[in-house]
């Protein structure tokens, strides 16, 4: 039999649909097809609408229709003074803060889709006057609109594909897994997050590694070394495969010339500076990467500037290759 789905949107952009629609190998269709996996309604990809849509919400809540997974992005709105009327869902007469809390007790499984119905996101930034938060989350704080102690009907958490956007393959591998019953709190990082993607990180495969080892780094978001010295990025603190598992096969943000910004985490919306700065006390990053204690960082990066090839100093500095790697021959460079 067929696992049901419903994806709802609430305080979002809709920015991890349009990703989603950008699934290849396999399409977002034949990949629900292949994972058994029917979909009940989705904003952007649904006829339904009106008393349709509506009709089949009074379903499931009164559970003659049974519900596999429900799918929330987009963040929960409570505002204001928690009564979630800053968001009422059209022709119901109720908030989306209510219809979610009362469709999340009938699912088999509840993932959050994208950073703003994890954690708030973006949503949840510049003061908060929405009251935005995530499904059981609260930026970093656990709770959330389920509350701390949710759990769905097989001990899982909320499932927390968080990203801004989302990769389309971390959505359907995930749906896929769940419906196939493979997904469990093993499977899940300390934040909810699908250990498949989060158990990287952003710098693993970063086209920039080179420039990273040797600390040859750009002064300007157009050039192409480094970008964790002076432009902000935070690529080797950030979880997420995104230089492995490339956007449509070959993007990333690092590959388009823009620093990782952690969109992964909690909070990565307001981080306390300029997003293309980087932080630094006495010229020494604040943000270290991860596991690195900072007297080993400061030690191997006068050695990796005092070893960094011409070839890397010009090219680091450039908009595009300018010196190219020497060719050798059995230990003798040939010029």
């Amino acid at each position: 039999m067929a696992k049901t789905l419903l994806w709802l949107q609430s305080g979002g952009c809709g920015g991890c649909s349009m990703s989603l629609l950008n699934a290849e190998a396999p399409g977002l269709v034949t990949s629900l097809r292949a994972s058994g996996i029917e979909l009940l309604w989705h904003p952007a990809l649904s006829e339904a609408s009106g008393g349709e849509f509506l009709e089949l919400l009074h379903r499931i809540a009164d559970g003659k229709q049974p519900l596999d997974i429900l799918c929330l992005e987009g963040a929960v709105m409570r505002g204001p003074n928690g009564t979630g009327r800053y968001h009422l869902l059209a022709g119901s007469g109720e908030s989306m803060m209510q219809w979610i809390a009362k469709l999340a007790s009938r699912a088999a499984h509840v993932v959050a889709v994208g950073s703003c119905a994890a954690f708030g996101g973006i949503t949840r930034g510049g003061g908060n006057a929405v009251e935005a938060c995530g499904l059981q989350y609260d930026e970093a704080e656990r709770g959330g609109l389920l509350g701390e102690h949710y759990r769905d009907t097989s001990g899982l958490p909320v499932v927390n594909i968080a990203g801004c956007p989302t990769h389309p393959n971390w959505v359907t591998e995930t749906l896929s897994r769940l419906a196939a019953g493979e997904l469990d709190a093993g499977d899940l990082d300390a934040l909810g997050r699908p250990r498949s993607y989060a158990d990287h990180l952003v710098h693993h495969g970063c086209p920039r590694n080179e420039f990273y080892e040797y600390k040859a780094s750009a002064a300007q978001h157009s050039q192409l070394g480094c970008l964790m010295e002076n432009l902000g990025c935070v690529g080797t603190q950030a979880h997420a495969d995104c230089n492995i598992r490339l956007w449509n096969g070959e993007g990333s943000c690092l590959r388009g010339g823009f620093a990782c910004i952690d969109c992964t985490a909690p909070g990565f919306e307001e981080p306390g500076r300029v997003f293309t700065e980087t932080p630094k006390v006495a010229g020494i990053p604040v943000g270290l990467p991860t596991d690195m204690p900072k007297a080993w960082f400061v030690a191997l990066a006068s050695l990796s500037k005092a070893a960094t090839p011409k070839r890397l100093k010009d090219n680091a500095a450039a908009d595009h290759i300018v010196t190219s790697p020497s060719r050798t021959s059995k230990g003798r460079v040939i010029k």
